[in-house]
């Protein structure tokens, strides 16, 4: 799908707040609430937008830890893994990806208890690393326009 500049200003309105009305959207974008919706209909339609969320604190919602933990699968174990994964409640994303590690997952946990009890669930599909995040440098960046 080809996105023009107009498109891409909704985009960008769309990703810094998505319950914004189509109204605020047109005042910024200098067209109507109509046309917006119709070409956010469009771009929903074509699957260049895939859906809108709610963000949650993880903190205010009883999780005290977040950590990116990377696992590299043992010989045999990784198809196993692919279709475990699906089933931990912790597991916020996860990315198969290039390099020595096979997997990097976003997780959520109550405390370190249960850090210990989800990375025990992890080792018996590979070897893990642990990295406890401090703070949000950058978090859920805005998809630009490519140059």
């Amino acid at each position: 799908m080809k996105i023009d500049k107009l498109n891409w200003e909704i985009i960008k309105c769309l990703q810094l707040n998505a319950r914004q009305s189509n109204a605020e959207i047109g005042r910024k974008v200098g067209i109507t609430s109509p046309a917006v919706a119709e070409r956010i209909r469009k771009m929903e339609d074509q699957g260049l937008i895939k859906g809108y969320r709610t963000e949650i604190a993880y903190n205010q919602a009883g999780h005290q830890l977040k950590a990116i933990i990377t696992l590299r699968a043992f010989m045999g174990r990784l198809k196993a893994f692919l279709e475990k994964v699906k089933e931990f409640e912790e597991v916020l994303n996860c990315y198969r990806i290039t390099g020595n590690e096979n997997i990097i997952m976003e997780v959520v946990l109550h405390d370190q208890a249960h850090l210990e009890k989800f990375i025990d669930k992890m080792i018996t599909y590979g070897e893990t690393k642990t990295h406890i995040v401090l703070s949000n440098v950058i978090e859920d960046a805005p998809i630009k326009k490519p140059k």
